[in-house]
């Protein structure tokens, strides 16, 4: 029988994820990612209800090192981080791996919603999932060679409400649980206390227009984002937008305008399908944050994991420090980190 590690982190997705692949004929292990948050007890619990054995991995330090401290970061350095890309790459797909190795197991699972496919000459390809919940952008960033590994139960669902039914039918524990939102670490969702209690060089600075007219005073750049026009504070006859973020000068710059852009770079680079770029160039469908539907694109490979990505029309607002994925229909060719 096929061994299979599957991520369990005692939400339905996992356990959903359980019975799928035990009903595809894989004997499954679970492995619970110990971040230093609240869940283990969780996951235990659902683990013992579908009698998977679980391993829990401690993770602490390493979470700390390439998540926590990426996303402080990032703030600090006028950015908009994507912690959960980050963590699927450095973190818990390490951890996936490396519990499979120790225990034989060639392949390794997630409750994400997404699908592995293949190419004619056999090589895996990530792919969109078949359901509106589509996570694909998520793995975004994982090499081949963990690709090659994956398996996600959940690709071929139709909708959530389908997993639901299904760990209802399975008498799950946690059948009605809610979806985690936002990001992990933070679970109250303010960002700002969070950077602040961890002692985040976040000052106060000078709201500008274009010409660098000074319009008023901001409370920190780590409260604002490229394109926000919310929540900014300041009196206007228009409407304003969050035209740029300045580290060096520590400003906000404010248009009247909202902010499109018809070319960005990023860094980073991730070519989960490298035959794409063996010409040094592809098209695409771009796509420059988790929430955001595709635009069509022309991806340039620059050198040094860098490329040059040119939109068929401005899209609005790429945020640097975002993650921007490339897409040829279902396919996932890879992604980058946007620079600017």
């Amino acid at each position: 029988m096929k061994k299979v590690v599957l991520g369990l982190s005692g939400g339905v997705d996992s356990a959903v994820s359980a019975r799928l692949l035990r009903e595809q004929g894989y004997e499954v292990y679970g492995l619970y990612m110990d971040v230093g948050l609240d869940g283990a007890a969780e996951a235990q619990r659902v683990a013992d209800a579908i009698d998977v054995p679980l391993y829990i991995a401690h993770q602490e330090e390493t979470f700390e090192r390439e998540v926590r401290s990426y996303f402080q970061h990032e703030y600090e350095s006028a950015r908009t981080p994507n912690p959960c890309v980050v963590c699927n790459r450095k973190v818990k797909f390490v951890s996936l791996c490396q519990y499979a190795d120790e225990i034989g197991a060639q392949y390794i699972a997630t409750g994400h919603y997404a699908r592995i496919g293949h190419d004619a000459q056999g090589r895996a390809l990530l792919m969109r999932a078949r359901s509106p919940k589509d996570q694909s952008y998520m793995l975004a960033n994982l090499p081949r060679s963990v690709l090659e590994r994956c398996v996600f139960p959940l690709g071929e669902a139709a909708d959530k409400a389908e997993v639901r039914a299904l760990a209802r039918e399975s008498q799950i524990p946690v059948a009605e649980k809610k979806d985690s939102m936002d990001v992990c670490f933070i679970q109250d969702g303010d960002y700002s206390a969070w950077l602040e209690s961890r002692g985040a060089a976040l000052p106060e600075g000078n709201f500008v227009d274009e010409t660098g007219r000074v319009l008023g005073r901001h409370k920190g750049l780590h409260h604002y984002t490229v394109g926000q026009r919310k929540g900014l504070g300041i009196a206007s006859t228009g409407r304003l937008f969050v035209h740029e973020l300045r580290q060096d000068t520590n400003e906000v710059v404010l248009s009247l305008s909202d902010v499109f852009r018809e070319k960005i770079t990023v860094s980073g680079l991730n070519l989960c399908a490298p035959e794409y770029a063996e010409s040094g160039s592809f098209d695409c469908q771009a796509r420059v944050r988790y929430s955001k539907h595709s635009d069509p694109a022309t991806v340039r490979l620059l050198g040094n994991g860098q490329a040059e990505v040119t939109f068929a029309q401005p899209v609005r607002a790429p945020a640097a420090g975002q993650f921007a994925v490339f897409y040829d229909g279902e396919i996932v060719i890879g992604g980058g980190f946007i620079d600017g």
